[in-house]
C-alpha cells in the first residue's frame, strides 16, 4: 500500500515537470480539474492520540489487517500556480523515461 499523501506528492511532481516542459512549446494543454478515483484502506490504530491514515491500495493487494477497511474515494483537484491567476499549461511530450 502507498500513503495517499505520497500519491498526491508524486502527482504534483509529475505535473510540475509537465508545466516546465510546456514552456516555449507551440502546442500546450490547459490543465483543468484533475479527478482521481482511488481505492483506499482506512486504518485506525488503537492507542490514545491515534490518527486515521489513508493508504492507496495497489492492484492485487491482500488486505489482512482486522482494523482496516477499503473504500473508494474520488478527489477533484484544481491545480494552480503560486503567484499566478492564469491556469497552468502542460506539454504533450513524454519525458525521457516515458513512451
Amino acid at each position: 500500500m502507498i500513503e495517499l499523501a505520497s500519491v498526491i506528492r508524486d502527482l504534483r511532481e509529475e505535473l510540475e515537470q509537465a508545466v516546465v516542459a510546456a514552456e516555449g512549446e507551440a502546442l500546450r494543454f490547459e490543465l483543468g480539474t484533475i479527478e482521481l478515483e482511488l481505492s483506499v484502506a482506512v486504518e485506525r490504530t488503537g492507542h490514545a492520540g491515534a490518527k486515521v491514515r489513508f493508504w492507496v491500495v495497489e492492484s492485487g493487494a491482500d488486505m489482512t489487517a482486522s482494523r482496516t477497511s477499503t473504500q473508494l474515494i474520488k478527489l477533484a483537484l484544481q491545480p494552480t500556480l503560486t503567484g499566478s491567476r492564469n491556469p497552468p499549461f502542460v506539454s504533450g511530450r513524454a519525458g525521457r523515461n516515458e513512451r
